[in-house]
C-alpha cells in the first residue's frame, strides 16, 4: 500500500497551484510567490503528471482551470486556508501576539473606548485589536479569540462565556432637549415626546413598544419619531438634542455620570438576558487573550 507521502503532491506544488488558479496567470502567481513564470509552469506541469489530470487550459497570457482543476482547486484552497489559520493560532499562542476582540460598534464606542487608557495602563504588554461589524462575526471561522455577545449562554453551544452585564434599559435624553421641551413627568407623558428608534438590522433589540409594555402601559408610539439603524448614531442624535432614546445601562452609564445624558423616568426594563465575553471551546486561549478576558470581566 502506498503511503501518504507517495500519494500526496508536495506542499510547494500545491501552493503554486493555488496561486496560479486564483490569479488565472502563471506570471502573476510567480510574481506573488517570488518565482519565475517558467518555474510556476514547471511546478504545475509536474503536478498534472503526478495526478494524471490536466488542471489548466493554457491560453495566450492567461490560464484557466479545467473542470477537474476547479474541483481540485476548491479543495486545495480550503485545506491551505485551514493549515494557515492553525499555524497562525500556534504562532500567536507561542509568542503572545496581539489579541482581537470582536464586538458591536456600540460596545466598542461606549464601553471599550472610555476604558482604553485604563486597559493600556493595566495590561501594557498586550496589543489589543477591536474588530467591529454590523452583525456578530463567526469568531471560530475568523480565527478570533474573543467576542462580546448579547443573549444567554445556551445561545452559544460552541463557546465558553462569562457575564459582563445584565440587559437593563431606560430612556435617556440630552440636557439641551430637556431644557427646550422639559422632562416627562410620567411614562404616559413620555409617549408624547420626540422618540428616537433603533432599527437594528442584524441583532435583536427591544423596541419602544416593548419598553412601554414593561412599564405597565399599552401605549404604542411605533409610528412616530426618528429611526436610525446604528446605535452609536442614535446616542449621537440624543446628545445633539434630537429626541429621547432607549439607553442600555452598560453602554450609557458613563455618559450619564458625566451629564451628557440624563435618565428621564425611574422605570428600568430588565429583559433577563445579558452581555457576555465568549471564546471558542475548540481551542485554548493564549496567555494574552486570557488576560484580556479576565480584564473585561473584572471591569464588569
Amino acid at each position: 500500500m502506498r503511503n501518504l507521502r507517495q500519494l500526496l503532491p508536495s506542499a510547494g506544488s500545491l501552493i503554486v497551484f493555488e496561486a496560479a488558479g486564483r490569479l488565472s496567470s502563471f506570471t502573476a502567481a510567480g510574481r506573488e510567490l517570488g518565482m519565475t513564470q517558467a518555474a510556476v509552469s514547471y511546478a504545475v506541469r509536474g503536478l498534472e503528471e503526478q495526478l494524471g489530470a490536466k488542471l489548466f487550459q493554457r491560453r495566450h497570457r492567461q490560464v484557466l482551470l479545467t473542470e477537474a482543476g476547479e474541483r481540485f482547486h476548491a479543495d486545495v484552497s480550503l485545506g491551505l486556508s485551514h493549515i494557515r489559520k492553525s499555524a497562525e493560532d500556534l504562532r500567536l499562542q507561542a509568542t503572545g501576539g496581539h489579541v482581537t476582540l470582536a464586538a458591536s460598534t456600540a460596545f466598542g464606542s461606549f464601553w471599550m473606548m472610555p476604558r482604553l487608557q485604563q486597559f493600556r495602563d493595566e495590561l501594557p504588554g498586550v496589543d489589543l485589536r477591536i474588530q467591529t461589524a454590523d452583525r456578530d462575526l463567526d469568531i471560530i471561522a475568523e480565527g478570533i479569540p474573543l467576542g462580546v455577545r448579547g443573549g444567554v449562554p445556551r445561545d452559544w453551544p460552541d463557546y465558553h462565556s462569562l457575564s459582563l452585564s445584565d440587559e437593563e434599559i431606560f430612556p435617556v435624553a440630552g440636557p439641551s432637549y430637556l431644557a427646550r421641551f422639559g422632562k416627562p413627568r410620567t411614562v404616559e407623558e413620555l409617549a408624547t415626546h420626540r422618540l428616537i428608534h433603533l432599527e437594528e438590522p442584524y441583532r435583536e433589540a427591544p423596541t419602544w413598544d416593548e419598553w412601554f409594555a414593561s412599564a405597565g402601559t399599552s401605549l404604542r408610539n411605533a409610528e412616530r419619531g426618528l429611526r436610525i439603524n446604528d446605535y452609536a448614531l442614535v446616542i449621537q442624535a440624543v446628545m445633539e438634542g434630537q429626541g429621547i432614546s432607549l439607553g442600555w445601562r452598560h453602554l450609557v452609564e458613563r455618559l450619564v455620570a458625566s451629564g451628557l445624558l440624563v435618565p428621564v423616568t425611574d422605570h428600568v426594563m430588565r429583559t433577563g438576558i445579558g452581555f457576555h465575553v465568549i471564546w471558542p471551546k475548540n481551542r485554548d486561549l493564549s496567555d494574552n487573550a486570557r488576560k484580556v478576558r479576565d480584564w473585561l470581566v473584572a471591569q464588569a
